[in-house]
């Protein structure tokens, strides 16, 4: 990993966030795993800063199962609460019921059309946004957001669904200077 590399702007302000732009931002992903634990924390950074997020990443991975829906869409009272009191994630009540719930409608996505891949990929035919489209992507997370929320999703406003769309690759984000544009 050089630091001679021309890197987006935001990745250099935060040794942490150098890996996490070089190896993982704005790669197109397609694993349903994966992208259960993206929505989720971005949805975790609502109203925080996504250093405070990617430091407890780890912490989040353990606390849910490694983001297994399956697993978390069965969580009771007793491990909401074990959940609230685990100082390595953001304890907010409305966060924690939200990626419970995130689950179960990930869960049913996955029944109607075969993968969370397919569902959410359908919105770009497949075929990931240029930097240059920024606008249209942006009004495109309004529509995710809104669809989102009708499966029954939370903290998943249009903002939340933009930084999504920039983690997994379906926009090319990437400053036009930087090494990993496209």
């Amino acid at each position: 990993m050089s630091h001679s590399l021309h890197r987006c702007a935001w990745s250099e302000t935060n040794e942490l966030f150098i890996p996490y732009h070089d190896e993982e931002w704005g790669e197109i992903t397609h694993d349903d795993r994966l992208l259960f634990e993206m929505i989720n924390l971005e949805g975790a950074q609502a109203g925080l800063s996504w250093l405070t997020v990617l430091k407890k990443r780890e912490s989040y991975r353990e606390a849910f199962d490694n983001f297994n829906a399956e697993k978390i869409a069965k969580y009771n009272e007793i491990k909401r609460a074990e959940l609230m009191n685990n100082a390595g994630i953001v304890r907010n009540r409305l966060k924690i019921n939200a990626t419970i719930e995130n689950a179960k409608a990930f869960l049913q996505i996955q029944r109607e059309y075969g993968s969370f891949d397919a569902y959410i990929w359908q919105f770009v035919n497949n075929t990931p946004l240029k930097h240059t489209q920024q606008k249209q992507a942006l009004e495109l997370s309004k529509v995710i957001s809104k669809e989102m929320k009708k499966k029954g999703f939370r903290f998943v406003g249009p903002t939340i669904c933009y930084a999504f769309m920039q983690a997994i690759g379906m926009i090319d984000d990437h400053e036009q200077y930087c090494f990993k544009a496209k």
